[in-house]
């Protein structure tokens, strides 16, 4: 083998290398992020186990719907089917969350400031978990595992840099819904513990 050869050879196996270093650091990271997710779901779920009752609504939950069905003319049912506040363990109101069948929508707290361009948003929640969810649907369509209409799509709104909503349809089963959740309440929760430790 030629010396030229040699090091075309090094070369590739350097970006090898690198390329194989950047993708397993980047899953260590995303891996860390969801053990601080599910540690802040115990110790929250520990708080509510101790203090909300259970035949309680959440305080700002959909209204129960009467037993007579309303008039055609009525405003149609909200087509979600829970509701319930996004908070920190130490009770800080993030964000109100309602889920549906095939939808999650996240509506931020009035008084909370979320820039769209934070690292955690863009390159967690959506470098990290929206972005190889669809990718994984995709590819499960392409294999005819799962029809093009159930690919999971998701919609940032915001006004500016603000975070208004984050709608993500097609979240799939209660699996990955779990893991989205978990996701979302990690993401808030590192922007606000940024934006407080700048203030």
């Amino acid at each position: 083998m030629s010396e030229e050869e040699t090091v075309k050879k090094l070369a590739e196996a350097k970006a090898y290398l690198e390329k194989r270093i950047s993708e397993l650091e980047g899953e260590i990271s995303r891996l860390r992020s969801f053990l601080d997710a599910v540690d802040v779901t115990l110790t929250e779920k520990s708080f509510k186990r101790a203090e909300v009752p259970k035949t309680l609504p959440p305080p700002f939950a959909m209204p129960p719907t009467v037993p007579t069905p309303p008039p055609p003319t009525g405003p149609a049912p909200s087509p979600y089917q829970q509701a319930y506040p996004l908070k920190t363990v130490t009770g800080v109101y993030l964000a109100d969350v309602y889920v549906s069948d095939r939808e999650l929508k996240v509506v931020s707290a009035p008084n909370m400031k979320y820039d769209v361009n934070s690292p955690p948003l863009r390159a967690f929640l959506i470098g990290r978990v929206l972005e190889p969810m669809q990718a994984k649907d995709r590819e499960s369509a392409r294999t005819g595992e799962l029809s093009a209409e159930r690919i999971l799509s998701y919609r940032i709104e915001q006004d500016g840099n603000l975070l208004k909503t984050i709608v993500i349809t097609n979240y799939g089963d209660e699996r990955r819904l779990l893991e989205l959740k978990n996701a979302i309440r990690w993401t808030l929760r590192r922007i606000y513990e940024k934006s407080v430790g700048a203030s």
